[in-house]
Protein backbone atom coordinates (compact mmCIF):
# COMPACT_ATOMS: atom_id res chain seq x y z
CA UNK A 1 0.00 0.00 0.00
CA UNK A 2 1.18 3.61 -0.93
CA UNK A 3 0.77 5.16 2.59
CA UNK A 4 0.65 8.44 0.55
CA UNK A 5 -1.90 7.67 -1.80
CA UNK A 6 -5.04 10.17 -1.38
CA UNK A 7 -8.41 8.57 -0.16
CA UNK A 8 -10.93 10.30 -2.87
CA UNK A 9 -13.83 9.30 -0.71
CA UNK A 10 -12.39 11.62 1.86
CA UNK A 11 -11.77 14.19 -0.09
CA UNK A 12 -15.04 14.44 -1.38
CA UNK A 13 -16.59 14.09 2.18
CA UNK A 14 -14.23 16.52 3.59
CA UNK A 15 -14.98 19.36 0.96
CA UNK A 16 -18.49 19.03 0.91
CA UNK A 17 -18.54 18.98 4.49
CA UNK A 18 -16.58 22.16 4.15
CA UNK A 19 -18.60 23.98 1.80
CA UNK A 20 -20.74 26.07 3.35
CA UNK A 21 -18.02 27.81 5.24
CA UNK A 22 -15.20 27.67 2.45
CA UNK A 23 -15.24 30.80 1.12
CA UNK A 24 -15.09 32.52 4.65
CA UNK A 25 -11.80 30.71 5.22
CA UNK A 26 -10.50 30.38 1.40
CA UNK A 27 -8.29 33.95 1.78
CA UNK A 28 -5.70 31.90 -0.32
CA UNK A 29 -7.33 30.05 -2.63
CA UNK A 30 -9.03 33.75 -3.68
CA UNK A 31 -5.44 35.33 -3.52
CA UNK A 32 -3.63 32.61 -5.99
CA UNK A 33 -6.86 32.38 -8.30
CA UNK A 34 -6.25 36.33 -8.49
CA UNK A 35 -2.57 36.03 -9.52
CA UNK A 36 -3.46 33.37 -11.86
CA UNK A 37 -6.18 35.60 -13.64
CA UNK A 38 -3.51 38.21 -13.71
CA UNK A 39 -1.58 35.75 -16.04
CA UNK A 40 -4.23 35.44 -18.51
CA UNK A 41 -3.80 39.25 -18.77
CA UNK A 42 -0.64 38.08 -20.64
CA UNK A 43 -2.27 35.55 -23.32
CA UNK A 44 -4.17 35.78 -26.90
CA UNK A 45 -7.27 33.72 -25.87
CA UNK A 46 -10.37 34.19 -27.15
CA UNK A 47 -12.30 30.85 -26.02
CA UNK A 48 -15.23 29.54 -26.58
CA UNK A 49 -15.45 26.80 -23.78
CA UNK A 50 -13.81 26.65 -20.60
CA UNK A 51 -13.29 23.85 -18.19
CA UNK A 52 -12.89 25.15 -14.36
CA UNK A 53 -10.89 21.33 -12.97
CA UNK A 54 -11.27 21.51 -9.66
CA UNK A 55 -14.19 24.71 -9.11
CA UNK A 56 -14.87 24.76 -5.79
CA UNK A 57 -17.66 26.95 -4.38
CA UNK A 58 -17.17 28.68 -8.18
CA UNK A 59 -15.61 32.04 -7.08
CA UNK A 60 -12.95 31.35 -10.04
CA UNK A 61 -15.65 30.26 -11.74
CA UNK A 62 -17.61 33.50 -11.97
CA UNK A 63 -14.19 35.33 -12.47
CA UNK A 64 -13.75 33.06 -15.64
CA UNK A 65 -17.42 34.27 -17.12
CA UNK A 66 -16.77 37.73 -16.81
CA UNK A 67 -13.52 37.65 -18.75
CA UNK A 68 -15.02 35.87 -21.21
CA UNK A 69 -19.10 36.42 -21.12
CA UNK A 70 -19.45 34.42 -24.06
CA UNK A 71 -18.11 31.66 -23.44
CA UNK A 72 -19.52 28.48 -21.86
CA UNK A 73 -17.74 27.39 -18.81
CA UNK A 74 -18.30 24.21 -17.16
CA UNK A 75 -17.28 23.93 -13.39
CA UNK A 76 -16.21 20.80 -12.44
CA UNK A 77 -15.55 19.33 -9.03
CA UNK A 78 -15.65 16.12 -6.93
CA UNK A 79 -17.25 17.41 -4.20
CA UNK A 80 -21.14 17.93 -4.74
CA UNK A 81 -21.68 19.82 -1.59
CA UNK A 82 -18.82 22.24 -3.51
CA UNK A 83 -21.00 22.51 -6.81
CA UNK A 84 -24.70 22.97 -4.57
CA UNK A 85 -22.49 26.07 -3.08
CA UNK A 86 -21.66 26.80 -6.74
CA UNK A 87 -25.35 26.81 -7.98
CA UNK A 88 -26.39 28.34 -5.26
CA UNK A 89 -24.71 31.22 -5.67
CA UNK A 90 -24.95 32.14 -9.30
CA UNK A 91 -28.38 34.21 -9.09
CA UNK A 92 -30.57 35.88 -11.38
CA UNK A 93 -28.39 38.97 -11.87
CA UNK A 94 -25.38 37.35 -11.85
CA UNK A 95 -26.84 34.95 -15.05
CA UNK A 96 -27.88 38.32 -16.59
CA UNK A 97 -24.18 39.87 -16.12
CA UNK A 98 -22.33 36.86 -17.27
CA UNK A 99 -23.29 33.77 -15.32
CA UNK A 100 -25.67 32.41 -17.37
CA UNK A 101 -23.18 30.17 -19.18
CA UNK A 102 -22.46 27.98 -16.46
CA UNK A 103 -22.84 23.95 -16.38
CA UNK A 104 -21.87 21.80 -13.60
CA UNK A 105 -20.35 18.43 -13.28
CA UNK A 106 -20.12 16.59 -10.54
CA UNK A 107 -16.13 14.44 -11.17
CA UNK A 108 -13.20 13.69 -10.86
CA UNK A 109 -10.50 15.00 -12.78
CA UNK A 110 -8.64 11.45 -13.24
CA UNK A 111 -11.73 10.49 -15.24
CA UNK A 112 -12.97 13.46 -17.17
CA UNK A 113 -16.35 12.58 -19.11
CA UNK A 114 -15.98 15.07 -21.07
CA UNK A 115 -15.42 14.98 -25.11
CA UNK A 116 -12.26 15.28 -26.77
CA UNK A 117 -10.77 18.29 -28.57
CA UNK A 118 -14.00 20.07 -26.70
CA UNK A 119 -12.36 22.92 -24.86
CA UNK A 120 -10.05 25.76 -25.59
CA UNK A 121 -9.11 26.79 -21.94
CA UNK A 122 -8.55 24.32 -18.63
CA UNK A 123 -7.98 26.26 -15.85
CA UNK A 124 -7.48 24.68 -12.69
CA UNK A 125 -7.00 26.48 -8.95
CA UNK A 126 -5.13 24.73 -6.67
CA UNK A 127 -7.00 20.80 -7.41
CA UNK A 128 -4.69 18.60 -8.81
CA UNK A 129 -2.16 18.08 -6.00
CA UNK A 130 -5.46 15.52 -5.21
CA UNK A 131 -5.00 13.63 -7.75
CA UNK A 132 -3.46 10.09 -7.29
CA UNK A 133 -2.10 9.59 -10.67
CA UNK A 134 -1.14 13.60 -11.98
CA UNK A 135 0.68 12.22 -15.19
CA UNK A 136 -2.45 10.28 -16.04
CA UNK A 137 -4.73 13.30 -15.03
CA UNK A 138 -2.64 15.90 -17.64
CA UNK A 139 -2.97 13.10 -20.23
CA UNK A 140 -7.18 13.43 -19.47
CA UNK A 141 -6.83 17.47 -19.43
CA UNK A 142 -4.70 17.23 -22.84
CA UNK A 143 -7.34 15.15 -24.09
CA UNK A 144 -10.23 17.40 -23.66
CA UNK A 145 -8.42 20.72 -24.91
CA UNK A 146 -8.28 21.71 -28.45
CA UNK A 147 -5.39 21.94 -30.60
CA UNK A 148 -3.95 25.10 -29.35
CA UNK A 149 -5.92 25.35 -26.07
CA UNK A 150 -4.04 26.28 -23.05
CA UNK A 151 -3.61 24.84 -19.31
CA UNK A 152 -3.18 27.27 -16.88
CA UNK A 153 -3.14 25.66 -13.54
CA UNK A 154 -1.43 26.11 -9.63
CA UNK A 155 -0.69 23.46 -7.25
CA UNK A 156 1.07 22.87 -4.17
CA UNK A 157 4.89 22.67 -4.27
CA UNK A 158 6.67 19.93 -1.20
CA UNK A 159 7.50 23.09 1.06
CA UNK A 160 3.43 23.58 1.64
CA UNK A 161 3.16 23.32 5.53
CA UNK A 162 6.98 22.53 5.98
CA UNK A 163 6.54 23.65 9.67
CA UNK A 164 3.29 21.58 10.50
CA UNK A 165 4.99 18.85 8.84
CA UNK A 166 7.93 19.39 11.33
CA UNK A 167 5.78 19.44 14.26
CA UNK A 168 4.48 16.17 13.58
CA UNK A 169 7.07 14.29 12.87
CA UNK A 170 8.49 11.35 14.99
CA UNK A 171 5.13 12.22 16.74
CA UNK A 172 3.60 8.71 15.91
CA UNK A 173 3.92 6.84 12.76
CA UNK A 174 1.27 8.07 10.63
CA UNK A 175 0.86 10.61 8.25
CA UNK A 176 -0.59 14.04 8.91
CA UNK A 177 0.33 16.32 5.69
CA UNK A 178 0.05 15.38 2.35
CA UNK A 179 2.93 14.67 -0.19
CA UNK A 180 3.05 17.77 -2.95
CA UNK A 181 5.06 17.08 -5.74
CA UNK A 182 8.18 19.33 -7.10
CA UNK A 183 8.15 21.81 -9.91
CA UNK A 184 10.51 20.01 -12.10
CA UNK A 185 8.78 17.03 -11.94
CA UNK A 186 5.27 18.68 -13.00
CA UNK A 187 6.65 20.32 -15.83
CA UNK A 188 8.20 16.46 -17.29
CA UNK A 189 4.86 14.97 -16.40
CA UNK A 190 3.01 17.90 -18.67
CA UNK A 191 5.55 17.30 -21.52
CA UNK A 192 5.18 13.60 -21.36
CA UNK A 193 1.46 14.29 -21.52
CA UNK A 194 1.56 15.85 -24.87
CA UNK A 195 2.19 19.75 -24.03
CA UNK A 196 4.09 21.85 -25.55
CA UNK A 197 6.53 24.97 -24.14
CA UNK A 198 5.42 24.36 -20.62
CA UNK A 199 5.94 27.38 -18.52
CA UNK A 200 6.13 26.55 -14.76
CA UNK A 201 7.41 29.14 -11.70
CA UNK A 202 7.03 29.45 -8.13
CA UNK A 203 6.45 31.36 -4.75
CA UNK A 204 6.06 30.84 -1.06
CA UNK A 205 2.78 32.60 0.19
CA UNK A 206 2.88 32.40 3.97
CA UNK A 207 0.23 33.21 6.23
CA UNK A 208 0.17 33.78 10.24
CA UNK A 209 -1.86 32.54 13.40
CA UNK A 210 -2.26 33.10 17.01
CA UNK A 211 -2.11 29.62 17.80
CA UNK A 212 -1.67 26.12 16.23
CA UNK A 213 -5.63 25.27 16.57
CA UNK A 214 -6.45 28.23 14.59
CA UNK A 215 -4.11 26.64 11.76
CA UNK A 216 -5.80 23.28 11.78
CA UNK A 217 -9.46 24.90 12.03
CA UNK A 218 -8.22 27.39 8.82
CA UNK A 219 -7.55 24.18 7.31
CA UNK A 220 -10.65 21.73 8.27
CA UNK A 221 -12.75 25.11 7.13
CA UNK A 222 -11.21 24.61 3.16
CA UNK A 223 -11.49 20.80 3.67
CA UNK A 224 -7.50 20.33 3.33
CA UNK A 225 -7.89 17.65 5.77
CA UNK A 226 -4.59 15.01 5.43
CA UNK A 227 -6.69 12.34 3.29
CA UNK A 228 -4.00 9.46 2.57
CA UNK A 229 -3.82 6.34 3.25
CA UNK A 230 -1.35 6.30 5.78
CA UNK A 231 -3.24 9.13 8.07
CA UNK A 232 -4.48 7.75 11.83
CA UNK A 233 -7.87 6.43 12.05
CA UNK A 234 -8.21 7.79 15.85
CA UNK A 235 -7.93 10.74 17.51
CA UNK A 236 -4.12 11.76 19.10
CA UNK A 237 -3.56 11.41 22.77
CA UNK A 238 -3.70 14.45 25.11
CA UNK A 239 0.22 14.09 25.45
CA UNK A 240 0.95 13.65 21.46
CA UNK A 241 -1.05 16.86 21.08
CA UNK A 242 0.81 18.91 23.66
CA UNK A 243 4.11 17.98 22.23
CA UNK A 244 2.79 18.69 18.56
CA UNK A 245 1.73 22.04 19.70
CA UNK A 246 5.28 22.42 21.62
CA UNK A 247 7.47 21.31 18.49
CA UNK A 248 4.97 24.22 16.31
CA UNK A 249 5.94 26.47 19.16
CA UNK A 250 9.43 26.32 17.85
CA UNK A 251 8.57 28.38 14.83
CA UNK A 252 6.66 31.56 16.11
CA UNK A 253 8.11 34.76 15.35
CA UNK A 254 6.89 37.78 16.56
CA UNK A 255 4.48 36.68 18.14
CA UNK A 256 2.94 34.71 15.48
CA UNK A 257 3.00 31.47 13.89
CA UNK A 258 3.49 30.92 10.34
CA UNK A 259 1.85 28.52 7.72
CA UNK A 260 4.39 28.68 4.53
CA UNK A 261 2.23 27.28 1.34
CA UNK A 262 4.67 26.53 -1.49
CA UNK A 263 2.61 27.82 -4.59
CA UNK A 264 3.63 26.55 -8.24
CA UNK A 265 2.40 28.03 -10.98
CA UNK A 266 1.62 26.26 -14.71
CA UNK A 267 0.81 26.78 -17.99
CA UNK A 268 1.51 24.74 -20.97
CA UNK A 269 -0.49 24.57 -24.70
CA UNK A 270 -1.69 21.81 -26.92
CA UNK A 271 0.35 21.80 -29.97
CA UNK A 272 -0.23 20.13 -33.62
CA UNK A 273 -0.38 16.70 -33.21
CA UNK A 274 2.75 14.29 -34.89
CA UNK A 275 1.21 11.92 -35.65
CA UNK A 276 -2.26 10.26 -36.95
CA UNK A 277 -4.41 7.79 -35.14
CA UNK A 278 -2.57 5.13 -36.95
CA UNK A 279 0.72 6.03 -36.05
CA UNK A 280 1.62 7.96 -39.36
CA UNK A 281 3.88 11.28 -39.25
CA UNK A 282 2.21 14.58 -40.24
CA UNK A 283 4.55 16.52 -41.71
CA UNK A 284 3.67 20.07 -42.43
CA UNK A 285 4.81 22.06 -45.27
CA UNK A 286 5.03 25.68 -45.70
CA UNK A 287 3.56 25.97 -49.38
CA UNK A 288 0.05 24.49 -50.61
CA UNK A 289 -0.09 21.31 -53.26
Amino acid sequence: MNEFEIDKQAVRRAFSRAAEQYDAAAVLQREVCSRMLERLDLVRLQPARILDAGCGTGWGTRQLSLRYPAAQVVALDIAYGMLQAARGDTGWWKKLFGGGKQNHLCADIEALPLAANSVELVWSNLAVQWMNDLPGAFRELHCALKVDGLLMFSTFGPDTLKELRAAFAGVDGHNHVNRFTDMHDIGDMLVGAGFAEPVMDMEMLTLTYDDMRAVMQDLKSIGAHNATAGRGNGLMGKAAWQQVMANYERFRRDGKLPATFEIIYGHAWKPQPRQVADGRAVIQTPFKL
